[in-house]
């Protein structure tokens, strides 16, 4: 098998970047795509980012206005091993391709259902926007402090469509997986408030402590004041351009001190001897000015060789994510393709989302005509509805036995697609372990490996609750792997496993005797997941990166930061503000960013290998994955519009998608097609504003509103959401407040009750993508050596020998000690 979905035929009934990201990567590794448009072509195809996520496929012209149309797409499904729809709960059922009619069609088909705000609740009928989405969460909220005008802050990056399609991506190939186990036919679920879930790592589990009458924690978004950390600093150079500094631990923080010359002269003072974390506020402030100082000197070129040859800082320059397209790090790892598109010709882009080194992806054609291909597959579909068995379908050879020796047949427990699949996780902070709890919301076991006093992200903010969601679903063990006796114990985790994911800089797996080559020797069948700040084969590839990393270098943290990158700084307090308003746009999302695609990648391999029974070496970086979070900036060709900017204000991208103030509060209004702004004129009142194209932005703007101040913002949502319009609500809670109460969470049950040992009842953020309803409960995080002794019972050490183990702190396994 050259491809991981070679011969599965993926039919997309969707609309617009979210489905089509999600079925360009189907294509990229190897599924025959067929996309049904109708005859005036897919109506987003008028984006710039359009002949990226065009790709791969095949275009068929289907008219689902007419009968003729609909026995088409249902003739099409009946062949079909995935169906992928998008919109509102009702589109799919009008057409008789939701997953009750699909599924009849095609008893053993994967359906697939996108939605803005999932299948119930009172928001399900709303357009599904990015922009209302994270309005409505109160993820714009999230941005408040980035600016001093007070109300939410538009989010730019549209990070929620990256994760729903990463979310469709991901039950697919699980659907997929479980197909072959014997499971039948599979219900896939996935929708853009499932999308901003990951982006908030910690105050929904803070929501709940505190309303219940625990202690009162700090929230992650307060800690450390206004300012930026030292490790996590923006820094301006004497060209005018900034640096993004990613030194989260100690010894990076050390190491970029040293390489810009401070360290010695910081350290001949006695306010800095202490360890970094015990600096005096004052002390801080004065290493501060000292750094924004000193990082003037030398142009952004300049720190920037200085710190590639010192090899252990981390740092990047802001720049767009046009600009990431030449990256030299990015463009050295093969992450950039280039094809001929037949409509905007020459095109550069990103290639496919991982590197799989056994079945690795690939651009077969690019972005097909409207139509293109519809006499080709209609000639070629049978006479009958279901089409004979398909490599990897019920029907064909048996399917290979699991690397970890257990049976593949038999069918998977509903809403478990990944039951019998066991994980291991050598991994810390946030993007690689992030990744893993995805697939143990899939029903995997996933046992991390953390050492003895525990994964560092549970000591460094929020009193060890950040570790609630990154440990979520799975079993902790504490082991010491600089031993001989914990790298047994590794290694034996490893045979047994399915899947070994971790974060290490290269070489160091080979030390720790976790090398692909050595691991594959003993478990031919392990997936072997590598998720590393830059890939392989880039220059980087030893160098330490942490998100704000990537989120300087492929353009996400410029796009938010709108003005502050460019704002004039000629004393060192306006240094100081552009920094502090740089680092609030800079926040985490590029972690979560490639949690998702890392997930995606590893249920990419692990399909591949039941299909094939050979496992493979996969490698996810976090330059690529940020670049597909950002993909609507992602290419380039010839005429392309340049990016759709923020205002300086940070309102939105237009007066058709943006915020405004109400009489109290604020509203965010989408609208992206002549018939929804004149829906929204009509509520507002101002059908004189309804002319489409809109020819001035600003008089609209204004007028609209001048309309909005005559009602509240919560009046104004009511009358949108009858109306059928995006407009929300954008300053009615933050985050964690809104997962944990809002009716639209709890109909659709994506924020479940869950215990915790140590923080007790509370509601954890739900799955980004459920099949066949999901798991019947989902699991809470750990904590560090919570299960230590039962996995060592398992792989058969008994009690004696666990105990003189932990006496010598080979490992460890106290949970109460440790958080």
């Amino acid at each position: 098998m050259t491809h991981a979905l070679e011969g599965l035929r993926v039919v997309d009934l969707t609309s617009g970047p979210v489905g089509g990201i999600a079925t360009m990567v189907l294509a990229d590794f190897g599924a025959d795509v067929v996309k049904v448009e109708p005859p005036t072509g897919d109506r987003f195809r008028s984006l710039p980012s359009s002949p990226l996520w065009l790709r791969g496929k095949r275009s068929v012209v289907a008219d689902l206005g007419t009968v003729d149309g609909v026995a088409l797409v249902r003739h099409l499904v009946g062949t079909a091993d995935v169906l992928v729809t998008s919109g509102p709960p009702g589109r799919a059922a009008r057409w008789g391709v939701d997953a009750d009619a699909a599924l009849a069609l095609r008893p053993d088909l994967v359906h697939c259902a996108i939605t803005g705000w999932g299948p119930a609740g009172p928001l399900a009928g709303v357009p599904g926007y990015d922009g209302a989405v994270a309005a409505a969460s109160g993820r714009m909220m999230a941005f408040e402090r980035q600016l001093r005008r007070g109300g939410p802050v538009f989010a730019a990056v549209p990070v929620a469509a990256h994760v729903a399609a990463m979310g469709a991506v991901q039950g697919i190939l699980a659907g997929l997986f479980a197909r072959l186990r014997g499971g039948g036919g599979q219900r896939v679920e996935t929708s853009l408030l499932q999308g901003v879930l990951p982006f908030d790592l910690v105050e929904l589990l803070l929501v709940e402590i505190i309303e219940r009458g625990g202690p009162t924690l700090p929230s992650v978004t307060a800690s450390g004041g206004d300012m930026p950390t030292l490790n996590y600093h923006p820094v301006r150079t004497a060209d005018g351009r900034w640096i993004q500094c990613g030194n989260l631990l100690e010894h990076l923080l050390m190491a970029f001190l040293g390489a810009i010359d401070l360290l010695g002269e910081l350290f001949a003072d006695d306010r800095f001897i202490a360890s970094p974390a015990e600096w005096t506020p004052d002390a801080v402030e004065y290493a501060r000015d000292r750094i924004l100082t000193r990082m003037q000197e030398k142009t952004a070129d300049e720190w920037m060789e200085i710190f590639r040859a010192d090899g252990n800082v981390a740092a990047e320059i802001y720049g767009s994510t046009a600009d990431s397209l030449d990256h030299p790090d990015v463009v050295g790892n093969g992450d950039v393709v280039s094809y001929v598109d037949p409509v905007v010709g020459a095109v550069r882009t990103l290639g496919p989302l991982a590197e799989l080194t056994g079945t690795p992806g690939a651009v077969s054609r690019p972005a097909p005509r409207i139509g293109e291909h519809t006499a080709e597959v209609l000639s070629s579909l049978p006479t009958v509805q279901l089409a004979p068995a398909l490599p990897g379908s019920p029907g064909s050879p048996a399917p290979a036995r699991s690397a970890s020796g257990r049976s593949a047949s038999g069918r998977s427990a509903s809403g478990r697609p990944l039951d019998g699949v066991t994980v291991v996780e050598f991994a810390t902070i946030i993007a690689a372990p992030l990744s893993t709890a995805l697939l143990a919301d899939l029903g995997a076991r996933v046992v991390r490996v953390e050492v003895t006093d525990g994964d560092p992200y549970r000591h460094l903010i929020a009193a060890g609750t950040v570790a609630a969601k990154t440990t979520a679903g799975k079993e902790s063990v504490c082991v010491d792997l600089k031993t001989a006796e914990g790298r047994a114990i590794a290694q034996e985790l490893a045979r047994r496993a399915d899947v070994l994911v971790h974060n290490y800089r290269p070489g160091v797996p080979e030390r720790l005797g976790l090398g692909y080559d050595e691991l594959r020797a003993l478990n031919p069948g392990l997936v072997w997941v590598s998720v590393a700040g830059y890939g392989r084969h880039s220059p980087s590839a030893n160098r330490p990166a942490t998100h704000p990393c990537a989120g300087a270098a492929m353009g996400g943290a410029g796009y938010q930061a709108a003005a502050a990158l460019t704002m004039p700084c000629p004393t060192l307090a306006d240094v100081r503000e552009a920094s502090r308003q740089l680092m609030r746009a800079n926040e985490s999302n590029p972690d979560p960013n490639t949690s998702v695609v890392a997930a995606s990648a590893t249920l990419l391999a692990l399909l591949a290998r039941e299909r094939t029974g050979v496992g493979q070496a996969v490698f996810v970086n976090m330059l690529l994955a940020n670049g597909y979070a950002n993909a609507d900036g992602a290419l380039a060709y010839a005429g392309k519009p340049d990016r759709a900017r923020p205002d300086d204000g940070l309102h939105g991208l237009a007066a058709t998608y943006r915020l405004y103030r109400a009489r109290s509060g604020w509203v965010f209004l989408a609208a992206t097609s002549a018939a929804e702004w004149a829906q929204a004129c009509a509520v507002l009142g101002r059908a004189d504003l309804a002319a489409w194209p809109v020819a001035d932005d600003a008089a609209v703007a204004a007028g609209v509103e001048a309309a909005l101040a005559e009602r509240d913002a919560e009046e104004w949502e009511q009358a949108f959401v009858a109306a059928g319009v995006a407009g929300v609500r954008a300053d009615r809670s933050t985050p964690g407040v809104f997962f944990g109460h809002h009716e639209q969470m709890l109909a659709n049950g994506f924020s479940p009750m869950t215990h915790h040992t140590r923080f007790g009842d509370h509601r954890r953020w739900g799955p980004i993508v459920t099949v066949n309803g999901g798991l019947d409960a989902y699991g809470p995080g750990v904590l560090a050596g919570e299960h230590t002794d039962t996995v060592l019972a398992e792989l058969g050490y008994d009690a004696d020998r666990i105990g003189a183990l932990r006496a010598a702190r080979v490992v460890a396994s106290e949970p109460v000690a440790i958080g």
